[in-house]
C-alpha cells in the first residue's frame, strides 16, 4: 500500500523522522500511523544499540530559563561529530530535554546513575508489599515498583514533558535513527533561586 503525500506530512510532522524512514514505515504498517510510530521507534532503538559503542566526543549544550529568571536547566548532549552537534534537531532536542528537567523532578538521567544503596533502600520499602506472596508473585510486585519509581526519578523513563506520547528515551532514539549517530545526555545542572540543586551524575 503506498503512502499518501499527506501520510507522510502528518508522521513525519509527529515524529520528525526523514522521508524515506517515514515512507518504509507507513508500508510495513500498512497506513496505520499509530504501528508506524512505533515502527520507528523500534528501528530508532535498533540503531541505537548499534552505535552503542561509538564515541560521542562532541556535543552542545541546551538550556532553559524560565520567564521570572528564578529557574535555569544547562544540558550537556554529546554526539559524535561536530556536524551532528551543530544540527538544529541537535539543539531541538538538548533544549526540549532542558525544558522537561526545569518542569520535572529528576534526580538520575539512567537507571546506571542510581546508586545500587538507593534501589536496595526502596527494595526494602516494598518488602512489606510482597510479605506472604509465593516467589515469582513477589518479583513481579517488586519489579513493578522499581520501574514506577524509575519513571518518577530518572530522565530516559519519564514522559517528555512538551510530547507525552513517548519518552525521553523513545525522543533520544528517534534522534540517533534521523543522525545517525551515537547521542547521549552526559550530564545537567538546575539552578533556581534560593535553592541551587545540581544532579551532574558525572
Amino acid at each position: 500500500m503506498a503512502a499518501t503525500l499527506e501520510q507522510i506530512k502528518d508522521l513525519r510532522t509527529r515524529t520528525g523522522a526523514g522521508v524515506s524512514a517515514v515512507k518504509e514505515a507507513l508500508e510495513k504498517s500498512k497506513g496505520d500511523t499509530d504501528k508506524a510510530i512505533q515502527f520507528l521507534r523500534e528501528k530508532g532503538v535498533a540503531k541505537a544499540a548499534k552505535r552503542a559503542g561509538k564515541e560521542a566526543q562532541n556535543g552542545i549544550l541546551g538550556k532553559y530559563v524560565h520567564n521570572d529568571n528564578k529557574l535555569m536547566v544547562i544540558v550537556e548532549v554529546a554526539s559524535e561529530t561536530d556536524f551532528a552537534a551543530k544540527s538544529p534537531d541537535m539543539l531541538e532536542f538538548a533544549n526540549d530535554v532542558a525544558l522537561h528537567v526545569a518542569a520535572q523532578d529528576v534526580d538520575y538521567i539512567t537507571v546506571d546513575h542510581v546508586p545500587e544503596e538507593v534501589i536496595e533502600e526502596e527494595k526494602k520499602a516494598f518488602q512489606k508489599d510482597v510479605e506472604g506472596k509465593p516467589d515469582n508473585i513477589a518479583e513481579k510486585i517488586l519489579e513493578g515498583k522499581l520501574q514506577k519509581f524509575y519513571k518518577q526519578n530518572v530522565l530516559m523513563y519519564q514522559d517528555l514533558f512538551s510530547d507525552d506520547s513517548k519518552t525521553v528515551q523513545d525522543y533520544l532514539n528517534e534522534l540517533v535513527a534521523k543522525l545517525g549517530e551515537k547521542i547521549e545526555i552526559n550530564r545537567f545542572i538546575k539552578m533556581k533561586i534560593a535553592s541551587p540543586t545540581c544532579a551532574c551524575n558525572l
